[in-house]
């Protein structure tokens, strides 16, 4: 699944980073709690948090997340998308709740995996 797909399946609106939504996820974590997204340290994995702060980006660098996705509808203040910017960290933007949009996404999962 590429960042774009998320998009999609999220039916999220892309706030930073269009130019980096091609991207493949390799993996998912989702978390409102900085110091559980601290111990899941992944390569190219995307960050679903309701936790709109920059230390929510710096966090998400560190562990190598590739997107983080706001969910609940909330939104960050400009410093933490311009953070993002200058990691190169798309930055999306979900409606759902933090449950239904891990749903969507194992549910999209499991579709692309019966279509291979």
């Amino acid at each position: 699944m590429k960042i774009s797909d998320l998009t999609r399946v999220l039916d999220a609106e892309v706030l930073c980073g269009e130019d980096f939504l091609e991207q493949e996820v390799a993996d998912f974590g989702a978390s409102d709690l900085l110091s559980d997204i601290l111990a899941y340290s992944k390569d190219e994995y995307v960050l679903l948090t309701g936790l709109t702060s920059s230390q929510a980006v710096r966090t998400a660098e560190i562990t190598g997340a590739i997107a983080i996705v706001f969910v609940r509808g909330k939104l960050p203040p400009q410093e933490a998308i311009g953070l993002a910017k200058s990691h190169h960290i798309p930055l999306l933007k979900t409606d759902n709740l933090m449950f239904a949009s891990c749903k969507k996404i194992v549910e999209e999962l499991i579709k692309e995996e019966k279509n291979k």
